[in-house]
């Protein structure tokens, strides 16, 4: 089963654009249960399912127009050789929906946060190509087929077709039909982000090649799976009985764990800095003295903290570099 068996399924036979171009924007997300590992990684098939919220306005907005003798992709308004490896990467996601061999895209993506740093850049990156593609082609696709199209390019990318708390299920079929995301039917207005940046470089260890290496050398692994369906029923339990401290809990568990196995591995992935241990101890610290405010961290050294409403105050003061995200407070155009 390739990625082109699955285009078939959904689209059929490839058409030509209905459209002169197609936008989107889609957002960032942060798992609180995390996808750590592939069952299949053509598909980008996961060995466990996720939960993750979004980070509302923090994301990506692209635009796909048809180009000429030749594809064109810009990112964050520079444009990029075709041989980069961003670019690479993208061209062959292209490559699952051409028409024909000599249509071209024009591709003009832009992230309002830093890429490749461990804020989820190829999650919202691949959600917002894929919402852009259905608007360009005149698909029309319902979003649990564009969740799939968006996981082909990359797996958190089929999260990010929603805003809100968000669910990929793992699935079991071969051909990841019963793999996608749904959106959670629970809000909580009062719940809040902090982003805190540490380092916007490019990550030493990509996030597939870390989780490859993961699965492949790490015996803490074998324990993975199992603790990531506990903590996802824990998280559903704490969302919906907005029950706080069992979020945090669970959440800052669930990413102590995965990184857990990715030092295991060899030889090793160590994404943390100095500046994000610091952060950990920090929380811990206002923690045991009353103020609640936990962490999850993806691949990468940045730290996000999650705090409510009335802890917005104490968390600007002590971050004053963070970055304050309200996942319940945007408008989807």
């Amino acid at each position: 089963m390739t990625k082109y068996n699955v285009i078939e399924k959904i689209l059929g036979d490839r058409s030509y654009p209905r459209q002169n171009s197609g936008q989107a924007f889609a957002p960032s997300n942060i798992a609180l249960c995390k996808y750590w590992g592939k069952r299949n990684a053509e598909l980008n098939l996961p060995i466990n399912s996720s939960l993750s919220i979004s980070l509302a306005h923090l994301g990506t907005h692209t635009t796909i127009r048809m180009a000429e003798g030749m594809d064109s992709i810009s990112l964050n308004g520079m444009p990029l050789t075709l041989n980069s490896r961003f670019s690479h990467r993208l061209i062959e996601y292209l490559n699952l929906f051409r028409p024909e061999r000599d249509f071209y895209f024009d591709v003009k993506t832009d992230n309002n946060f830093p890429t490749a740093a461990g804020l989820a850049s190829s999650a919202s990156g691949y959600a917002a190509a894929a919402r852009a593609l259905n608007n360009f082609f005149g698909w029309e696709l319902e979003d649990n087929l564009l969740s799939i199209l968006a996981r082909l390019g990359s797996g958190s990318a089929s999260r990010s077709i929603y805003h809100g708390f968000v669910e990929w299920e793992a699935g079991f079929h071969v051909d990841g039909m019963d793999s996608y995301a749904h959106v959670l039917p629970h809000r909580w207005p009062d719940l809040n982000l902090a982003v805190l940046t540490l380092s916007i470089g490019s990550k030493p260890v990509g996030s597939t090649e870390g989780m490859k290496r993961t699965v492949e050398t790490s015996v803490l692994y074998k324990s993975w799976p199992e603790k990531a369906q506990r903590d996802l029923d824990q998280l559903r339990l704490a969302i919906e009985q907005k029950d706080f401290e069992l979020l945090g809990e669970t959440s800052e568990s669930n990413a102590l764990a995965m990184h857990a196995t990715m030092i295991d591995t060899r030889p090793s992935v160590l994404y943390w800095l100095p500046e994000t241990v610091a952060a950990f101890h920090q929380i811990w610290k206002m923690r045991s003295e009353g103020v609640k405010l936990y962490f999850t961290i993806d691949a990468g050294p940045n730290v996000k903290i999650l705090f409510l409403r009335n802890d917005l105050d104490i968390v600007r003061a002590v971050f004053p570099q963070c970055e304050i995200i309200t996942p319940f407070d945007f408008s989807v155009s």
